[in-house]
């Protein structure tokens, strides 16, 4: 980068940033002007605190969620709860959520009727309610650890690849990353029955919920913060019934996500530095959209 009172520097003949013109000036020579254009954090975004604290929400219930789903699975596993009983459960919530996501708009989009979600839902509990006895044995041939390596790495996946931004649908590296974790685990519970009941429960879980939350955030926002805190007690209550230290560990990492984590972010927000320059490539501000009609 050369200057304008550098060696070999013509002075006579002004430098110009023009690329069709033949200059007597080297390639890589610039002005004075050139660091005039310097522009500094033109483009960072300001965060506000508790606005943060509000959308880390949707990751500690996430979480909470699936400390909950490994509650339920772990009563199962001990025969302390019947599943029949936890299979009229998910489908009061299903029912229940469903006409919430009803009466918040969720068929005023056109996209889908009513038949074709019962149609749905029938041909997923007629296939999942056909092959338990499958996936029941799916996995008699690895050994328990194994199993359990698998499940905690695909729910770990699941919680890291899921779409927060956009969680409605949820992705399909996050849901099924959970699913086949949900089956794993589901293949070391007693009997066929409660393979299904915990792959229906993974349904709501992890696939039903999470649109119902999303609807819940556009249509009735104040709600959103409320709903969330239910789910963290819940999954804090859940884990607290069987592992206290359990609990409290849960409830240290949920505090430290949704309070820490947040002033840690907006404190740092201060010290970013992002520089604007002539060196940027070139941005079309103009609108195209008529040359691709």
């Amino acid at each position: 980068m050369g200057a304008d009172s550098g060696p070999g520097a013509p002075s006579a003949i002004p430098w110009r940033k023009v690329l069709y013109e033949r200059q007597p000036f080297p390639d890589n020579y610039v002005d004075r002007r050139f660091l005039e254009e310097l522009r500094r954090n033109i483009r960072v975004r300001q965060y506000r605190y508790w606005a943060v604290v509000r959308e880390t929400g949707l990751i500690a219930q996430q979480v909470s969620c699936v400390a909950l789903f490994l509650t339920l699975w772990s009563y199962m596993e001990q025969g302390e709860l019947a599943p029949s009983a936890v299979l009229w459960v998910c489908l009061g919530c299903a029912l229940f959520g469903y006409g919430l996501y009803e009466v918040l708009g969720g068929a005023g989009d056109g996209k889908r009727t009513r038949l074709a979600d019962l149609q749905s839902a029938a041909v997923f509990l007629a296939f999942t309610f056909g092959f338990s006895p499958v996936l029941k044995t799916l996995t008699e041939s690895v050994s328990t650890d194994t199993v359990y390596a698998m499940s905690a790495v695909m729910l770990l996946a699941h919680l890291v690849s899921f779409p927060y931004a956009h969680p409605s649908p949820p992705g399909s590296l996050s849901l099924n990353a959970a699913l086949f974790g949900s089956v794993c685990l589901a293949s070391r519970l007693p009997g066929a029955l409660h393979t299904f009941t915990m792959l229906t429960c993974a349904l709501l879980v992890f696939a039903l919920w999470p649109c119902l939350l999303q609807r819940v955030r556009e249509k009735a926002d104040w709600s959103f913060p409320w709903a969330a805190l239910l789910v963290c007690l819940a999954g804090v209550g859940g884990l607290g019934s069987m592992w206290p230290e359990g609990a409290l560990l849960l409830s240290v990492a949920l505090l430290m996500l949704t309070l820490l984590c947040p002033l840690l972010l907006v404190h740092l927000q201060r010290h970013k530095d992002n520089i604007h320059g002539p060196w940027d490539e070139a941005e079309i501000r103009e609108d195209l959209s008529r040359f691709l009609n």
